[in-house]
């Protein structure tokens, strides 16, 4: 049986409450690990006390669960209309360690506010970005995250009681990693999910034979409560040179998140069907909004930032067949009580430092090969892996060396000193270097969504052709191509009734021996691309309507539609006969 054919409770089917509260139960289980061990190993990393340390979990604890409920909502332009599971985020650690190291948690707080906002950016212009921020380009990115968060995890595995043996730290922490990777090689099902708290209880296991557990601060804490905010005072108004040093790098770490949460969101709305549909991009701009919502709050509440985590969200799907949304509305609820539960939280914050730090090794190293992942679904050829091989040098290098802080010294050292940042912008830099010289035609029409418009797209193609030297018959289907796509653009009551008529800017690109138009315009709310799809082979009984949509399937070797707020991008792709 497929995976599709598995799904029981479909993304919008209305599912039973007990069967949305287990399975949301299970989300839990397998998520509030990685929550409550990521803010406090970046607390305790950062040098703070137990008393913003509790805040902080509470904080995380809030957020993630309103901000799941929030996903599976579609209130205006928030929510991704979807299960889509929130849990704290690893790509921040490094760089939250050093914010809280150099001015505590008001700093920490006023850099992730001030970061959000080029997360809501990137939603709301998230149709012109595309071609800047590059799946080569956030692939190199997350592969630097990963290497400037391991001296963070590798540092934690010798924090044990003075009276402990020395070999209780690596021990523990090799028979985590030893137990977690293990059981992922050979367990399948429902127990993939539970491997890392399996060996997260192996290594507690092991500290707790060398006498060095402590749980003291379990017996103290309270069953239920609401813990102090004394931890955390608010923001830093007056931000000094440390703050403008680390913004930078707290906005491209922000960006790349924004990047990876594209990408989940997309996942996500196809492994929530029976049948797959082609991706709204509207949902994936309310997911970004709303995770842009939550790094915000995050700010406001001064604990670190929360996130989409897509593979987790995957395989509670796939093994539960059960998408359906309400399960994100159970799942923010269970969060949420769980936050006024200070003993069970407590629990998890007294998890030996060891084995904190080899569950954070393990989940660096996937974050990696993500990274690694990421850049290669692009296509990996000798230009692209020169960008990836040069800013990822650039970046490790100066990473670990303090270059720039020798010779320039002050904010401006610190900043080119930092490896993410530096790695980040030298992948955008050759990325467009090689997008402006590339030897390929750009030609552009901005016009009306109008049918007498016609002629003036008509000349433009056929000037492109001309141009090209393609003989007449790919010229007229480079013509026709563009006929069809602006008549089935127009075969929409909203466009027909609409005050004002349309604006549409038609863009042709050469790629290789094929022309790649592409029509921006703002029409209905059905996808042609879906149209396409399920168009019937049968003429007989065929509508007015689907003359256009046939004839530009015969055209057009490919269509691709993306629907965003405000703008639909129609990509149609017409090779050459000659």
């Amino acid at each position: 049986m497929s995976s599709a054919e598995a799904i029981r409770y479909e993304t919008d089917d209305r599912c039973p409450p007990l069967v949305a509260f287990t399975v949301g139960f299970q989300g839990v289980a397998v998520t509030i690990t990685s929550v409550v061990l990521y803010v406090t190993i970046t607390v305790r990393a950062g040098g703070q006390d137990e008393g913003y340390l509790s805040w902080a979990v509470f904080s995380a604890l809030i957020i993630v669960g309103a901000l799941t409920a929030l996903q599976a909502s579609k209130i205006r332009r928030f929510g991704s209309g979807h299960l889509f599971l929130m849990v704290v985020t690893p790509t921040f650690i490094a760089i939250s360690v050093l914010a809280l190291d150099t001015g505590g948690p008001e700093m920490l707080a006023s850099l992730i506010v001030v970061s959000s906002l080029a997360y809501l950016v990137l939603a709301w212009r998230l149709p012109f970005m595309r071609r800047v921020i590059t799946p080569t380009v956030s692939g190199t990115v997350i592969m630097l995250i990963a290497v400037t968060v391991l001296p963070v995890a590798l540092n934690r595995v010798d924090e044990i009681p003075a009276d402990a043996p020395d070999a209780a730290g690596p021990v523990a922490a090799l028979v985590t990693v030893l137990v977690s990777t293990g059981l992922s090689f050979r367990v399948s099902g429902v127990w993939r999910l539970w491997t890392p708290l399996i060996g997260i209880a192996s290594g507690c296991a092991v500290v707790a034979l060398f006498g060095a557990y402590e749980l003291g601060s379990v017996g103290d804490a309270a069953w239920i409560g609401v813990p102090s905010s004394s931890g955390f005072q608010g923001f830093e108004l007056t931000p000094g040179p440390d703050f403008w040093a680390l913004l930078p790098a707290f906005v491209v770490v922000t960006m790349v998140g924004a990047i990876k949460n594209i990408g989940g969101s997309v996942a996500v709305q196809q492994v929530g069907r029976r049948q797959p549909r082609v991706t709204d991009f509207r949902l994936v701009q309310g997911s970004l909004n709303t995770n842009g919502l939550g790094v915000l709050l995050s700010g406001f509440a001064g604990t670190p930032p929360s996130t989409v985590h897509t593979s987790r969200t995957v395989q509670l799907v796939s093994l539960t067949g059960v998408a359906s949304r309400h399960v994100g509305y159970a799942y923010g609820i269970i969060y949420v009580g769980l936050a006024f539960l200070p003993k069970l939280t407590a629990v998890f914050t007294t998890i030996p430092s060891p084995v904190m730090g080899a569950y954070i090794l393990t989940a660096v190293g996937l974050l990696f090969v993500e990274g690694v992942r990421t850049v290669v679904q692009d296509g990996l050829d000798s230009q692209k892996a020169m960008v990836v091989g040069v800013a990822f040098a650039v970046g490790v290098g100066l990473d670990t060396q303090t270059i720039f802080a020798d010779l320039v010294g002050g904010t401006w050292g610190v900043l080119l000193d930092n490896g993410v940042l530096v790695g980040a912008l030298v992948a955008i830099a050759l990325t467009m270097f090689l997008d402006l010289t590339s030897p390929r035609i750009r030609e552009r029409l901005e016009t009306d969504l109008n049918l007498s418009k016609l002629p003036e797209i008509d000349g433009f193609l056929r000037g492109l052709a001309l141009k090209l030297g393609w003989n007449e018959a790919s010229a007229q289907r480079l013509r026709s191509a563009g006929e069809e796509t602006l008549i089935s653009l127009l075969q929409s009551e909203e466009v027909e009734g609409a005050e004002e008529v349309p604006r549409l800017i038609v863009m042709a690109h050469l790629e290789g021996e094929a022309v790649e138009l592409e029509f921006l315009a703002v029409f209905d709310e059905e996808n042609l691309e879906d149209r396409l799809a399920y168009l019937s082979d049968e003429t007989e009984g065929m509508e007015e309507g689907e003359i256009s949509l046939r004839l530009l399937r015969h055209y057009a070797s490919t269509v691709n539609h993306q629907k965003y707020h405000g703008l639909d991008i129609v990509t149609v792709q017409v090779r050459s006969s000659g």
